[in-house]
């Protein structure tokens, strides 16, 4: 299928997209500088647009990274998504520091090379004039960054990863308690397992979450797992289960990895190892 060739080779796709929104930016920056100055008869020669807007560009693909680095520690995610957004408005500045910097010292090594001197012009007025456009900028390349990952859950949803074979007799089923007893601050609770949210490994002890609530139970996560519904429940991390119906978004990471919103809120990580089980047991039969 479509969605499974693209999920395959989704690295390498990612990073030619990049190249090819970035060089379109260029040639489309070029063409525009080109036409005004023959318009306006500023003397400028064809080279120095492409020097200029060539640099301009290059750099903003080397920050790119950075960019995606900044979000990692401050997502725009549901709880933190005001004082992220502040945080990601300071960044600006320094971003754009940067950009100019570079694209200024770029300028500047390829005119020494054609005998020449560039000259950037008053820097303070400069500065202020490429900090609106890297402002907008900056913005830009976030939300673009935001609508691909909404766009990547959606076709992880829709992956199907082929069916495991029956081989031999059927398995004897496995006795699937609806409940667990567990003991917490000395008194003996209840726990019906169509309430348990997420799982959390602890040592010894695996702590059930559930309304806010958490209940340790004496047990390790791959002996649990084997007491729990498949069909409701799945592993996402070594140290983490979570139940079906409480998830609310999957989120890939641009490490690979992923990041689970329940419904109530909590983040769970995923990590590679579990990330396509985790697709097939949420894809659509």
């Amino acid at each position: 299928m479509a969605a499974q060739g693209y999920m395959a080779h989704r690295r390498q796709i990612e990073v030619g997209l990049w190249a090819l929104f970035f060089s379109v930016q260029w040639l489309a920056q070029f063409a525009v500088a080109s036409l005004e100055n023959r318009d306006r008869d500023r003397g400028f020669q064809s080279w120095e647009f492409l020097v200029w807007e060539g640099s301009s560009i290059l750099m903003l693909a080397l920050l790119l990274p950075l960019l995606l680095a900044w979000d990692r520690h401050f997502p725009l995610q549901k709880g933190v998504v005001g004082r992220n957004l502040a945080i990601h408005l300071l960044l600006t500045l320094p971003w754009s520091l940067l950009h100019v910097v570079g694209m200024v010292a770029m300028r500047t090594a390829i005119y020494h090379l054609e005998g020449g001197s560039y000259n950037f012009g008053h820097w303070p007025a400069e500065l202020f004039y490429e900090y609106l456009k890297d402002f907008r900028t900056y913005c830009l390349l976030l939300g673009i960054i935001y609508l691909y990952r909404f766009l990547l859950v959606q076709l992880q949803r829709k992956t199907h990863l082929p069916g495991r074979p029956e081989v031999g007799e059927p398995a004897a089923p496995v006795k699937r308690p609806e409940r667990f007893l567990v003991k917490k601050l000395g008194k003996e609770f209840l726990v019906n397992v169509q309430d348990i949210e997420w799982v959390e490994a602890a040592g010894n002890y695996v702590n059930l979450h559930l309304s806010g609530r958490v209940y340790p139970l004496r047990d390790t996560m791959a002996k649990l797992l084997d007491r729990l519904d498949p069909d409701g429940f799945v592993r996402v991390h070594r140290s983490y289960i979570v139940r079906l119906n409480f998830i609310g978004e999957i989120e890939p990471l641009e490490s690979g990895d992923a990041r689970i919103h329940l419904e109530n809120g909590q983040q769970i990580p995923v990590s590679r190892r579990y990330r396509d089980q985790l697709r097939a047991q949420v894809a659509p039969a």
